[in-house]
């Protein structure tokens, strides 16, 4: 029992990590999986790029818009937002392209991976490339005459001449160095940007941890009410139907109360709240609406409390 809960509490204070660690593992197995089993490279002038193209970036730009399915923050933005009730709520403005920029640099972590997984391995791109006019224009320089007619057939070892066939190597390190400089580019940006989100954060490291664990106990209470209190509801009503009684009055959040909570967080340096939640039973006024307020800002350090739901927790 306390291996077990020793693995818990690694997971709940390392579940980002995890996660993000978990997705890139995946997709790096998928990639390997897609080069040696399905992707067999047709050796034609005319195939050869659109092939490799297609296997290269069609699945990342699947993975791409998957990530952003799978963000609970993308469902918080986009729920209700096409509602006529809700009119003149969706996020637009700087605010609204922001939100959308970090999901997009989330949901790019898996695309990225198989791209880069994808030039270390070289079978795309030496595919891709042996299709080209302009690389084979470049390639062939100063080599035999039929060296453009033979690059096609290069990454399927049945060019006659051997010079030709050498090209297969000139290719797969283009690749990898591709593939490093990927790798490179995407750690340093992340660092560039975790730096300055860092750096800019309004609260400090401890309060900071603080917040996440105020996030994990509130949506660890907001589920287990929800769920009590759904399920006196609903046994209020099955008894009432079947003895033909009405029922007892509950008091349940109407769909604007709901609506309240489920909006993007802002931060408000007046007033500090740890979420949504925290700032509506704490408004000033009940007919108060806690969507917008002057002096909200969006901050991307605290994105992980728009990453929680009722069915999920924040990392530490």
């Amino acid at each position: 029992m306390e291996k077990f809960r020793a693995v818990l509490d690694l997971h709940l204070k390392h579940h980002s990590a995890l996660g993000y660690g978990l997705v890139t593992l995946l997709t790096a197995g998928g990639e390997r999986i897609f080069s040696t089993v399905v992707f067999q490279c047709p050796c034609s002038a005319t195939w050869n790029l659109p092939y490799g193209l297609v296997f290269l970036l069609v699945p990342a730009l699947a993975l791409f818009l998957l990530g952003y399915m799978l963000s609970a923050r993308t469902w918080r933005l986009f729920t209700g937002c096409c509602a006529p009730s809700a009119r003149g709520c969706c996020w637009s403005g700087l605010r609204g392209y922001l939100v959308c920029a970090q999901l997009s640099a989330a949901a790019a972590l898996a695309p990225l991976t198989w791209v880069a997984v994808a030039l270390l391995g070289g079978a795309f791109y030496e595919c891709a490339a042996s299709g080209s006019a302009a690389f084979a224009q470049r390639l062939c320089r100063g080599r035999h005459s039929s060296c453009a007619d033979e690059l096609p057939l290069v990454p399927c070892h049945q060019a006659k001449e051997s010079d030709v066939q050498d090209l297969l190597k000139d290719l797969k390190a283009q690749s990898q160095v591709l593939g490093w400089i990927l790798i490179a580019v995407v750690i340093i940006v992340l660092l560039i940007f975790t730096s300055v989100s860092r750096c800019l954060s309004p609260v400090s490291f401890l309060q900071l941890k603080f917040w996440k664990i105020y996030l994990e106990q509130e949506q660890q209470i907001l589920k287990s009410k929800a769920t009590e209190h759904a399920t006196e509801l609903a046994k209020e009503n099955v008894k009432c139907f079947f003895e033909g009684s009405h029922p007892k009055e509950y008091n349940t959040p109407s769909v604007k109360e709901w609506r309240q909570i489920s909006s993007l967080y802002t931060f408000n340096p007046k007033d500090q709240y740890y979420s949504l939640l925290h700032k509506y039973v704490n408004r000033k006024e009940k007919t108060h609406s806690i969507r917008s307020t002057e002096g909200d800002t969006v901050i991307p350090i605290f994105g992980f409390v728009d990453s929680t739901g009722i069915n999920s927790t924040p990392g530490l």
